[in-house]
């Protein structure tokens, strides 16, 4: 039989084994079922690093009865400093509360070193405290702004309640790290909190066995809509959609559908339409809900229905979805199945985020970052993503370094040759970076295709023409301002404008290529291309220049 003695030695150990093992979120939960005057027993007996590590696990409404039971002296101690980051907590605030579009940076700078000082400190309360006033959105940005390893204890402080919220505010990279350190009941229970296409993407994000874990945990119900849910690819519609939709049939009236939208506690967020289905529930077309709150009551559904509003399938991918969006200006749009049954909605709160992601992926994606979305990501795990972009650019600056080699003799007599090479090479690189990223912009809007592709062409060549042929003659007049020799003036000219005119070709050639071939663009185009321009560059000038001067 287990006396009350031995259960307060357990939850004693207990404490103390999480202190030791940083365990803050069990530490809170043992805190939790304690009485006021055990804590201050267990203070009492810590040494003091420990009594303030402990003291900031501690919940505000128990810290005054903890209090209650301790001597002045260790009173005064705990919160001695417990006032010392009021003032740069309100001015945190109120900067926030009162920011405009120019002092919102300011406000920002001021939360993260609020964060920063309490973490060097240890006076982790002062976090918790400012994260309560705080958009989750917010907290996700700040939790970003740390390193890796003090993430983890800033992560701690948010409450229980609000974890969820924060958790889809999050990148795909922190939110995996964090979700994974986490216990699975924490887990748990911010999962509950999610809606469920939220939910999805974190199971996504998760290892196999802990996405699992939490799946258990859901109702059978809850279950059963998120596994639909996985069914589908996470870049696609069905990846995308909420399950919260309103379907109604097209044989009722306004007033019957009014009279089910008030025994509703709330309306799903973003309803702009309800969906009008048949008994198979089977997509018919839609009807706008400020028609409906206009309508007359006698009106039947069937006469405000729009039959011509498409629905988009399950497997429609998200960059197709999100250029619907941006030109219908649509809030949602349902999805349906290969027969036509509607599945679900998308909403453009999801869509934002797609935006910003594929945004994010082609501005990353030109330097070989695409996965790097966490700047504080741990050292090896960035220098290991990084390292194959360095490796295939050597390949490719060695492939430069053998057009060079291969006139070696002529660089040895004509000096000025070496000056001048590096021109030709940088003019090529620009100019074709220019028509590279018009070219995958136009391609991810959808806008480039095979019929209007030739005509994109001719304009780029003609762009690279009149370019090449304007800073030929400049580049030519300096290098015989510089050197004093025509032949110099006239062979840079002649490499410049063969260099832009083929920057624009492979500018426009090599990004559709490789979508044909299934590669990302946006992340191998520039290595590709400047490689093309260097090689045909290097090629031109110093060809031209063993031809002409020796």
């Amino acid at each position: 039989m287990t006396t009350d003695k031995d259960r307060i030695h357990t939850e004693v150990d207990a404490i103390r084994d999480a202190l030791e093992r940083r365990k803050r979120k069990r530490m809170r939960r043992l805190l939790k079922a304690m009485h006021p005057a055990k804590i201050a027993s267990l203070l009492e007996t810590l040494t003091p690093a420990q009594r303030v590590s402990l003291w900031q696990q501690i919940d505000e409404p128990l810290e005054q009865k903890v209090l209650s039971h301790l001597s002045p002296a260790l009173q005064a101690q705990l919160t001695r400093d417990a006032g010392a980051g009021e003032d740069a907590e309100s001015t945190a605030d109120a900067t926030g509360t009162e920011s405009t579009a120019g002092s919102a940076d300011a406000a920002d700078e001021t939360q993260l070193r609020l964060v920063l000082e309490a973490l060097e400190s240890g006076k982790l309360k002062r976090i918790g405290r400012l994260f309560r006033k705080l958009h989750p959105a917010r907290i996700a940005g700040l939790l970003e702004s740390l390193p890796a390893a003090d993430r983890a204890a800033a992560w701690d402080m948010v409450e229980h309640d609000r974890m969820g919220k924060v958790l889809r505010h999050l990148h795909e990279g922190v939110r995996r790290r964090l979700a994974a350190e986490m216990e699975v009941d924490d887990l748990a229970d911010a999962a509950r909190e999610m809606a469920p296409d939220d939910l999805v993407d974190l199971i996504q994000d998760l290892p196999g066995d802990l996405g699992r874990e939490i799946l258990l945990t859901l109702n059978r119900r809850e279950r059963e809509r998120v596994e639909s849910m996985l069914s589908y690819p996470e870049d696609s519609a069905g990846g995308l959609m909420n399950l919260d939709q309103i379907a109604v049939r097209a044989d009722i009236k306004v007033g019957t559908l009014l009279r089910y939208l008030r025994l509703l506690e709330d309306l799903p967020p973003n309803t702009d339409k309800f969906y009008i289905v048949d008994r198979g529930n089977r997509y018919q077309g839609i009807v706008r809900a400020r028609r409906v709150l206009t309508a007359k009551p006698e009106t039947p559904i069937a006469e405000l229905m729009e039959t011509d509003f498409e629905p988009v399938a399950a497997d429609t991918p998200e960059a197709d979805i999100a250029r619907r969006f941006e030109a219908q200006d649509l809030i949602s749009v349902p999805v349906v199945d290969s027969e036509g049954v509607l599945l679900g909605r998308i909403t453009v709160d999801d869509v934002v985020d797609v935006i910003r992601d594929l945004a994010e992926h082609s501005m990353m994606g030109m330097a070989g970052l695409d996965e790097e979305t966490d700047m504080f990501a741990p050292v090896v795990v960035s220098s290991r993503r990084r390292a194959v972009w360095l490796g295939i650019n050597l390949v490719t600056a060695f492939l430069a370094a053998w057009v060079i080699g291969l006139f070696e003799d002529t660089l040895e007599q004509v000096v000025a040759l070496a000056v001048l090479m590096p021109i030709v090479a940088s003019m090529g690189g620009i100019a074709g970076s220019q028509t590279l990223t018009l070219v995958i912009r136009g391609l991810a809007m959808g806008q480039l295709g095979a019929v209007n592709t030739p005509i994109l062409l001719l304009k780029e060549i003609g762009i690279g023409l009149l370019n090449g042929l304007l800073w030929a003659l400049v580049v030519a007049a300096l290098a015989v301002v510089w050197f004093g020799n025509w032949a110099i003036g006239g062979i840079i000219a002649a490499a410049i404008l063969l260099n832009l005119l083929c920057a624009a070709l492979a500018g426009v050639v090599i990004p559709l290529i490789m979508r044909r071939l299934g590669i990302d663009p946006a992340l191998a185009g520039s290595v590709v291309l400047t490689t093309v321009t260097d090689v045909v560059g290097f090629f031109a000038f110093l060809g031209l220049a063993t031809l002409l001067l020796l």
